[in-house]
């Protein structure tokens, strides 16, 4: 039975990003037919996965037709409902990374900056008509427009091959989303060097009026958060296990302890071995950065340490999730407002 319902993009980098994403978190998507619009999280019972357009997202989350969704922050931003119920839960998922940026035609040469262009608004202002700018956010264009005082400026709304509008004459610049740049200086385009109007990345968001009116589908918004939180934390650690001989498991302790960036996030975890060798030998555990791993291999060779092992870690687990309790806050505000 369906609890939980997840949209992701159905196409584009984006969709194999959340695909690869989930993945990679133990959430595996899984649906019988590549047609399909709708799938289902393998390892998590009750989640209905639905294939939805990136830019349709945000709506249906507003709208409640999907609980969650996975899409970029400027779509979010730039579709979402001004006091509506969908909040951005948790970091970004790390990828789809990109940004918003405001591009000048190469010809502009004079043009540099967002003063620059301001100056240049006013000049068009005073031939009598504004600076056209194409794009197809205009909500967070218009905002970072009117935080710089430059109001002489129209936006041309365009949802395609905007890179072009300069050349075609129906706008002057444009404001629009990428990744490498290639795009923009294969059509003789170039950004301000301080135009980025957004930093944007995959995130998921949630809509909190639901999540807070059932249960189910709360406690399944927490099992994923817990294990992207988990999963994304593990990547900056190894697991290292050694077996070390000492008088005692305090004085085991003792050794590894002496170096505390070395000895574990919350110190290390000893257990006997039993073994025919002369001696008392004690197993050591210990999960650290991962960029201190040589660090701590030659560290617990100089103690003696032999059988040192390194395993990739799944999941590193916190006291809590931090991305669960803000949601919990977020829903605690919503109920505060709703009296």
């Amino acid at each position: 039975m369906t609890a939980l319902r997840l949209a992701i993009p159905s196409s584009g980098a984006l969709e194999e990003g959340a695909q690869s994403f989930l993945r990679s978190c133990g959430l595996s998507v899984w649906r019988d037919n590549p047609r399909r619009y709708t799938g289902i999280l393998s390892s998590l019972p009750g989640v209905e996965v639905l294939f939805q357009r990136q830019s349709d997202i945000t709506t249906e989350v507003d709208g409640g037709s999907a609980d969650l969704g996975i899409v970029g922050l400027d779509s979010y931003l730039e579709s979402r409902l001004e006091n509506g119920d969908t909040r951005s839960i948790g970091e970004g998922a790390g990828f789809g990374l990109s940004q918003l940026v405001i591009a000048v035609p190469d010809s502009w040469a004079d043009i540099t900056t967002v003063a620059d262009l301001a100056e240049l608004a006013l000049e068009y202002r005073e031939k009598g008509r504004d600076l056209r700018i194409a794009t197809k956010y205009r909500r967070l264009v218009k905002r970072f427009l009117d935080e710089r005082g430059i109001y002489y400026a129209s936006l041309v709304p365009s949802s395609g091959g905007i890179e072009a509008a300069p050349i075609m004459g129906y706008a002057d610049l444009i404001a629009d989303i990428t990744a490498s740049g290639v795009t923009l200086r294969e059509n003789q385009l170039r950004p301000l060097t301080d135009g980025v109007v957004i930093e944007s990345q995959a995130t998921l968001i949630g809509n909190v009026r639901l999540l807070s009116e059932d249960k189910v589908k709360l406690a399944l918004t927490r099992e994923i958060l817990e294990r992207i939180e988990a999963s994304r934390r593990s990547h900056r650690y190894q697991r290292i296990s050694l077996n070390l001989t000492a008088a005692s498991m305090d004085d085991a302790a003792a050794k590894v302890l002496k170096r505390p960036e070395l000895s574990g996030i919350d110190g290390p975890s000893l257990s006997k071995v039993f073994s025919n060798a002369p001696g008392d030998w004690f197993n050591v555990q210990v999960v650290i950065p991962r960029d201190s791993l040589l660090k701590a291999v030659d560290y617990f060779r100089s103690l003696g340490g032999t059988a040192i092992t390194v395993t990739e870690a799944s999941y590193v687990f916190r006291k809590e999730c931090e991305s669960y309790l803000a949601l919990e806050k977020a829903i605690a505000e919503y109920r505060g407002r709703q009296g």
